[in-house]
């Protein structure tokens, strides 16, 4: 897959800091990391996701919290699902549209916050996140309603497929989770399937960076 063009406003020359910090000091500035180009966005489907998509794991509606640019939605679109993104960031809102409208693809992309997915009034199939809860997990308040307005969109049956990082990155304040984590934020209203070592991309990490891929069930 080729990499798109986006709008000229989401590159710059100097690489931005890992997560710089709003003015409040305790949440990422996300407007300010996408006003140049982080290391994540890679601009294609990360490895992970998409031979979950190519065995066709990925089903139904589908929902990516945290979509960035879009990648994983416009994967999804690509192969015939209804697949929607939703983004704090307004600028990677706008730089998803593009590339949609470019590549002639039919997904949606809304500005929304994650902790409040319940406002969206929708169901869906399928969520996929990608990175979004090694941060969600630094906040207590910001963890819980996250989970429960996932379990507000997630019915009965729906799956639930996570990307984060393994291990302690470096020149990152981003968490790390090990399995103990993971089983603790998922005691009730789900059932983890299967917990796998794997990798993310990165532009700036050659060999990746160390991963876990999780695979849930909505009960």
């Amino acid at each position: 897959m080729q990499d798109t063009p986006i709008p000229q406003h989401h590159h710059t020359a100097q690489e931005p800091p890992d997560l710089p910090m709003g003015r409040d000091g305790g949440r990422p500035n996300w407007e300010e990391i996408y006003a140049g180009r982080p290391r994540w966005d890679i601009g294609r489907p990360q490895p992970a996701f998409l031979a979950l998509a190519q065995s066709g794991a990925i089903a139904g509606r589908v929902l990516d919290v945290g979509c960035g640019t879009g990648e994983h939605v416009l994967m999804c679109a690509a192969a015939g699902l209804e697949a929607t993104g939703v983004d704090i960031a307004a600028a990677v809102i706008s730089a998803a549209e593009y590339k949609a409208h470019e590549r002639g693809l039919p997904a949606r992309f809304l500005r929304h916050d994650v902790r409040r997915l319940a406002d969206l009034g929708e169901s869906f199939d399928t969520v996929l996140d990608s990175g979004l809860l090694v941060h969600v997990l630094d906040d207590e308040q910001d963890r819980t309603a996250y989970l429960q307005g996932l379990q507000a969109v997630v019915p009965s049956g729906g799956r639930y497929f996570v990307l984060c990082f393994r291990g302690p990155q470096a020149n990152s304040r981003a968490r790390h989770l090990v399995r103990e984590d993971i089983t603790a934020c998922f005691t009730a209203g789900w059932r983890i399937d299967s917990i796998e070592a794997t990798t993310l991309d990165s532009r700036t990490d050659e060999n990746g960076v160390p991963a876990w891929l999780i695979a849930l069930t909505r009960t």
